[in-house]
């Protein structure tokens, strides 16, 4: 059975393969809500106002079209 053979791709300078360390922020989470409180939506522009916020020990994340709502 024959069998073929990949050829290896010529490795670039080390110089130019090494990758800068870079850092990433953590995302922000919100404050807690509370009623009255507006967010809006920074891809479709849908915008809420909290009535009755929920009681959550922890924050609770408010999420529109895949990303976390802002507050307005």
């Amino acid at each position: 059975m024959a069998v073929k053979k990949v050829a290896k791709a010529a490795k670039a300078p080390a110089s130019s393969t090494k990758k800068k360390a870079v850092k990433k922020a953590a995302p922000k989470k919100q404050k807690e809500l509370k009623s009255g409180a507006r967010y809006e939506c920074g891809v479709c522009g849908l915008s809420m106002t909290v009535d009755n916020p929920c009681q959550c020990s922890d924050f609770c994340d408010i999420i529109c079209c895949g990303e976390q709502m802002k507050p307005a």
